[in-house]
């Protein structure tokens, strides 16, 4: 078995109609919501290069989309989706990572976003440098929500007026993230000269 992740070429839009049934098939498992997309959506996303997709030879493994929202403010991982025989293996891992990378890479200023009930995503997301926040703080871009129809819990969302679900919410804000690796790299440098000015006090 050898699973290959990549960013998703036209050779892969025979899988369009498999991810979105996988898509479906995980939503009713997990009794939450994977929002559908339609197969030309799908398309869409891998036809201009902004898919990532895992197989094992010639056979459909994972895949995520990246979405952008508010004037490309704000950037979506959205659609991760592993096959029940491919779990467990750390694919899921590995579509996130590229779907992030993708996702720098393309939009460098832009927030990275995503709603999530599962607690394996959140594992990832968090690795990655993610924070959960409320939603006061993901995109007001009314499509992205819009996109929240199709889920079986989107009453909870409309009675909590858009504030809640039973998603969670996390981000990655690349400004945050700069200033806290800066602030790290002070320290060390800190901690780096008390520790040679000790040394020398010491004749060591």
């Amino acid at each position: 078995m050898k699973i290959d992740v990549m960013v998703a070429s036209e050779e892969h839009l025979r899988f369009v109609t498999q991810i979105n049934d996988s898509i479906d098939e995980a939503a009713k498992q997990r009794g939450t919501g994977i929002a559908r997309r339609t197969d030309e959506y799908i398309a869409d996303k891998i036809n201009s290069g902004k898919a990532i997709i895992a197989v094992n030879r010639d056979e459909f493994v994972g895949f995520c989309y990246i979405e952008s929202w508010g004037h490309d403010e704000f950037v979506a991982n959205s659609g991760l989706i592993v096959r029940p025989q491919y779990r467990g293996m750390g694919v899921a891992k590995r579509i996130k990572q590229a779907a992030f990378e993708l996702s720098r890479k393309r939009f460098p200023n832009a927030k990275l976003f995503g709603l999530t009930t599962g607690e394996a995503v959140m594992r990832i997301n968090t690795e990655l440098g993610y924070e959960p926040v409320t939603f006061a703080k993901l995109t007001d871009d009314e499509a992205f929500w819009a996109g929240c129809q199709s889920c079986v819990n989107y009453d909870v969302l409309q009675r909590t007026n858009m504030t809640k679900c039973l998603c969670t919410g996390m981000i990655y804000d690349p400004e945050k993230v700069a200033q806290k690796r800066a602030a790290e790299m002070a320290t060390q440098k800190t901690t780096k000269k008390s520790g040679s000015w000790l040394s020398r006090l010491l004749g060591r």
